[in-house]
């Protein structure tokens, strides 16, 4: 799960990670009221998104004044903002940050993050902050440096001082980098997060380390556990099928081609998507019913594929085992009566009572098509769907 900048500050401050004074607005009088209240002469107005490359698209602004800090934020309230990391929707803007602006000597890279290789939680840092880290991966790979952590003996002093170093820090700086090291450390750990990111984390005029932006990830699988972190979550900025999957228990990813996946089991669903691709298809979806399901939870997704005005066939392939190909086989016509289906479905069915599941999908007189072999059902559906893109 995703969370605003504005939200990460606030976790940051509780653990001592220095951030500029600022305050979110949700209109232009309110920016007002914000530029009052955190003084100053200079300000920035960021819009609030779950994505990066804001600057590039306009939605990051210097503000001279109040009057100016209100315009932009008039300005980016309501809009959809367009970046490199969004499709081309864009995400809707329903609140702006503002922020004192200071004087920076330096820019300045730190994320923690989980290495899955080597099982452990690792620092990476360089002194090429501000900038995409990716590029100086693969342009200045000399660039950055990294620091795993050791679990049983958590984060070592020394290392706190090893990319201090690497950093060009300073005197009492690499006491500012300790702490706020120690701070992502234990964010990390108390809230499970999967990604704690400051890019730039900036360097004043007057040699103090602050977090200039802020980013957190956080693993959906231990949310349960923390009810302040779901209480940020904001459903504007994912995808209304994706949020409406999970009300059901549904696994389901938007995809930008014109096939609908229905598939049981997240390994299979993957396998049927390369397949589609292999036969020359693009699936419009990633679509995983789950182990264990019923005819309600069949239609639901069944549907939520549908509502895709780019789908224009759907592949439906299901492994009966602890879902039986009956129950599947009900779920799909109790969809289809449902909704008004005018696109063509392929179903391939196997495992525990196919046979069943195949006779209640034959002589319906609808659209469908049955197939025995996953090959030529993904070659069908392809065909249906227009033939290979």
């Amino acid at each position: 799960m995703n969370i605003h900048e504005f939200q990460s500050k606030q976790l940051f401050m509780q653990y001592g990670i220095p951030v500029p004074d600022g305050k979110p607005a949700d209109n232009a009088e309110h920016a007002v009221d914000v530029i009052k209240q955190l003084g100053g002469d200079g300000w920035v107005v960021k819009a609030q998104v779950h994505a990066g490359g804001r600057g590039k698209a306009g939605g990051v602004k210097l503000a001279k004044n109040s009057d100016e800090a209100a315009g932009y934020t008039e300005d980016m309230i309501g809009r959809r903002l367009i970046t490199q990391q969004t499709d081309a929707a864009g995400l809707p803007v329903n609140q702006v940050l503002i922020e004192r602006t200071y004087p920076i000597a330096r820019e300045l890279y730190l994320s923690l993050l989980i290495d899955r290789s080597s099982e452990r939680l690792i620092f990476i840092a360089s002194a090429a902050g501000g900038m995409d880290i990716e590029t100086v991966a693969h342009e200045t790979p000399e660039r950055i440096r990294a620091i795993k952590i050791n679990p049983i003996t958590g984060l070592q002093a020394h290392q706190c001082r090893t990319l201090g170093y690497c950093l060009g820090l300073k005197g009492a700086q690499h006491k500012m980098l300790a702490n706020i090291m120690q701070g992502m450390y234990r964010l990390f750990l108390e809230k499970d997060a999967s990604q704690i990111e400051i890019n730039p984390l900036i360097i004043t005029e007057t040699g103090e380390l602050m977090a200039l932006d802020a980013k957190i990830n956080f693993d959906d699988n231990a949310l349960a556990l923390h009810p302040d972190i779901q209480a940020m979550k904001d459903p504007t900025q994912e995808d209304a099928r994706e949020n409406e999957a999970q009300q059901f228990g549904l696994n389901y990813i938007t995809l930008d081609g014109n096939i609908g996946c229905m598939v049981n089991g997240a390994g299979l669903a993957m396998a049927t998507m390369d397949l589609v691709k292999l036969k020359g298809g693009k699936p419009s979806n990633f679509l995983d019913v789950g182990g264990g399901t019923n005819v309600e939870k069949v239609c639901e997704a069944f549907k939520l594929i549908l509502s895709d005005t780019n789908a224009k066939a759907v592949l439906v392939n299901i492994f009966g085992g602890i879902v039986k190909c009956d129950v599947i086989a009900q779920g799909i016509l109790e969809a289809i009566k449902q909704v008004h289906v005018t696109i063509p479905v392929v179903v391939r069915l196997e495992g525990t009572n196919v046979d069943e599941g195949r006779e209640l999908l034959s002589n319906t007189g609808l659209n469908l098509y049955a197939s025995e072999d996953l090959s030529h059902a993904a070659e069908k559906v392809v065909a249906l769907a227009g033939g290979a893109v």
